[in-house]
């Protein structure tokens, strides 16, 4: 165990109440493809033609057609010892909030509970209505495009349906900004994993926890943005070396029983 990691392991178990922030490069090591590195979603596709509310309105069946080539990317990723690492630690004594900017839902998947994680971006595993609260598993209306429904609308409300994410131009999803805040605000440690910190208004829970006490780690495989605000930064593969920062076992699940790896 390296110095940084030794420290890093150390503040995690002293405190009180954590917040972690994760990004791309934590899903990265599940498969999941990023969208602005190399080989990224956006090297092909230009955002506004497609992760826009005009680019449904303008061409919803090319839209619907890419958000199933983009659940097709991802439907056989798995969570990563990064994700059950995670998992672990908000299943642990002390109160956890993960707040993430991916959108793949592997947290829940790794079995952390979905009330302790904030999916700021949403999550493109459902689907929603833009005009009432319907929703549901985005395989209910990828089902009806591949029928050739071209234009798939509410059966409740007629209104437009869309990925369960929060497109270029759409405002958060209510609530989850003020929830960031005030964790971050109370939280005695801020974890923020394998995101470039430069993404806002969420990378900003990093300097708002930091002015308000909070020691900050970041684990993270590159430089990030906030580097100078890190009491400890571990450079490194985070499905390696996340799970001796928070004090778990690769060899062990998330329950603490033998692992089937």
């Amino acid at each position: 165990m390296t110095t940084e990691m030794a420290r890093a392991r150390r503040l995690v178990a002293e405190a009180d109440r954590i917040v972690v922030l994760t990004g791309a490069g934590i899903s990265a090591e599940s498969g999941v493809p990023t969208f602005r590195g190399a080989g990224g979603l956006w090297k092909s596709h230009r955002p506004e033609e497609l992760a826009t509310p005009e680019a449904f309105a303008r061409d919803p069946q090319t839209v619907w057609e890419w958000y199933a080539w983009r659940r097709g990317l991802i439907a056989d990723c798995d969570p990563n010892h990064g994700h059950l690492a995670l998992a672990r630690l908000a299943l642990g004594g002390t109160p956890t909030t993960i707040v993430t900017q991916n959108v793949d839902g592997l947290h829940v998947m790794a079995g952390t509970d979905p009330a302790l994680v904030v999916e700021v971006h949403g999550t493109t595993r459902r689907a929603m209505c833009l005009s009432c609260d319907w929703r549901d598993d985005i395989e209910v209306v990828l089902a009806r495009v591949r029928a050739g429904d071209e234009d798939p609308h509410c059966v409740d409300c007629g209104g437009l349906l869309k990925s369960a994410t929060v497109s270029f131009g759409q405002n958060l999803f209510p609530g989850d900004m003020e929830r960031i805040e005030q964790a971050a605000i109370a939280c005695d440690l801020v974890l923020a994993v394998g995101s470039s910190l430069q993404v806002y208004p969420v990378a900003a829970m990093v300097p708002l926890a930091a002015r308000h006490g909070a020691r900050v780690v970041i684990v993270n495989g590159e430089p990030t943005a906030m580097d100078d605000l890190a009491d400890v930064l571990v450079m490194g593969s985070i499905s390696e070396v996340l799970g001796t920062v928070v004090g778990w076992s690769a060899g062990r699940n998330v329950r603490g029983d033998a692992s089937v790896d």
